[in-house]
């Protein structure tokens, strides 16, 4: 594992795309605050960049580098989830500003799964995590059914195996400052 994340570093230090297995699905990730490896994300899945790709962060510390404000809730649910959660904070900062949507919110997940915690701490940053498909067609669930395309248009595939059994989406949350909470996918 350890030589998988030396490869997928020297990758995102590059500005280059990686094809990884995250705790949900199959993502294609780059550095989550360079510009224009977040732009090579929006062109390989054919995707306007009004929308949001989701962020992944190491830990909590991390988090809290990279959003001004974490609502107290946020890390209940944190905590409390079954399943990795995504929550859509407010104000997020120091992320290349194409990553976050029109209304100055952004996606972040911290990892549960081993391997992106490792990657991800030991980048020292967050990394963009999106499904490994064209927008608009269906999420691949295993690593067989990604896309020749994805496959060709990423610069380093990891090579692990598929360990999770029933890959998923992460739920989504919207945390705003005020107080608000919508669940965007469940």
């Amino acid at each position: 594992m350890t030589e998988e994340i030396n490869h997928c570093i020297k990758e995102l230090k590059k500005g280059n795309l990686i094809l990884y297995p995250t705790d949900t699905v199959w993502g294609i990730g780059c550095d989550a605050t360079n510009e224009k490896a977040v732009k090579k994300v929006y062109q390989l899945k054919n995707r306007n960049d009004s929308k949001a790709l989701i962020c992944l962060v190491a830990n909590q510390a991390m988090l809290e580098r990279h959003v001004v404000e974490v609502p107290d809730v946020a890390y209940d649910i944190m905590d409390l989830a079954e399943k990795p959660t995504t929550i859509v904070f407010d104000q997020p900062k120091d992320v290349a500003k194409n990553l976050v949507a029109e209304d100055d919110t952004l996606a972040i997940r911290v990892a549960s799964d081993k391997f992106c915690q490792y990657l991800i701490n030991k980048f020292g940053k967050p990394i963009v995590s999106t499904s490994a498909n064209i927008s608009g067609k269906p999420t691949p669930k295993q690593f067989k059914e990604i896309s020749s395309e994805i496959l060709k248009g990423v610069d380093y595939v990891v090579n692990l195996p598929d360990e999770n059994k029933n890959p998923s989406p992460s739920s989504i949350i919207k945390l705003s400052n005020d107080g608000q909470v919508k669940v965007i996918r469940e």
